[in-house]
């Protein structure tokens, strides 16, 4: 089983969860820019953190067999810190480098103005740079925050099918199925979605467009939920195609809008797939 984690945070990880991770099939890898769980305290924070996930993480990552991309945006939770304008105006140039395959999270977290003000420049700079958008959806309301924000998507004139809208459950996948964006799942231990309740919404909605992730950060998370869900899947009588689609080919096609995801390079004569590489 090949495995492409769509939202992971392994600034959080250890080297130890990659191991696990290369041998439950984990090949690949986007990390979104997140809180570290406490407020930063300067300007130079943000910058540090962007720049580890261009370069050091990506390092880390490749010691273990799994290619690392990242979605570049001043998140959410951090829309309302007093440095927001100073971190949206340092962006644009962050999001020319090659590794940054979309804008994200972006989106909501507590619905202030501020996150909306935010939210919308940095579907503006997508549009600009040409990067598809990862839709944060707020943990509280989520009803009404997930239609705010396809609301907000379709004001921006977002192409839908360039639009991610993760952290979706039962109540909030059949408005973002009707809206023609990407559908993301993200499976934890004791909250957002399980192995169980995920499958249940691929027979219900099919696979199309369906993204499962982990989004394993500092908190009780699993890096590993992705594979669970493909046991699960297989379990339930979906076929393997079926599987890869929804681990690999999903997040390839969605991230592959870029023009920048890279897969080809790896160890040992084989890609992060586990394909031969043609020499010469």
């Amino acid at each position: 089983m090949r495995i492409f984690d769509p939202h992971i945070h392994m600034t959080s990880r250890t080297t130890d969860d990659y191991q696990r991770m290369h041998e439950a099939g984990v090949r690949a890898v986007v990390e979104p820019a997140f809180w570290l769980g406490q407020p930063r305290t300067n300007m130079g924070s943000f910058l540090d953190y962007f720049d580890a996930l261009l370069g050091w993480e990506p390092y880390r990552a490749a010691q273990y067999g799994i290619r690392h991309h990242c979605a570049l945006a001043l998140n959410p939770k951090e829309a309302n810190d007093r440095r927001c304008a100073e971190v949206l105006a340092e962006l644009p140039r962050y999001l020319l480098k090659d590794a940054v395959v979309a804008v994200g999270e972006v989106g909501y977290d507590s619905v202030t103005p501020e996150e909306e003000r935010a939210f919308e420049a940095q579907l503006a700079m997508a549009g600009e740079s040409d990067l598809p958008v990862l839709v944060h959806t707020p943990h509280r309301d989520k009803v009404a925050g997930t239609r705010r924000s396809l609301d907000v998507v379709k004001a921006a004139g977002m192409p839908p099918e360039r639009v991610l809208v993760d952290h979706l459950n039962e109540p909030t996948v059949g408005m973002v199925a009707d809206s023609g964006c990407w559908m993301g799942f993200s499976i934890y231990p004791d909250t957002k979605m399980d192995p169980g309740r995920m499958v249940a919404i691929l027979r219900e909605y099919g696979t199309a467009r369906m993204l499962v992730n982990s989004a394993a950060d500092w908190g009780r998370s699993d890096p590993l939920k992705t594979r669970e869900v493909g046991d699960a899947m297989l379990a339930a009588g979906f076929g393997q195609d079926d599987v890869d689609q929804v681990l690999w080919h999903n997040p390839v096609a969605f991230y592959g809008q870029s023009g920048r995801l890279d897969l080809r390079t790896g160890s040992a004569g084989l890609d992060y797939a586990g394909n031969t590489i043609k020499r010469g």
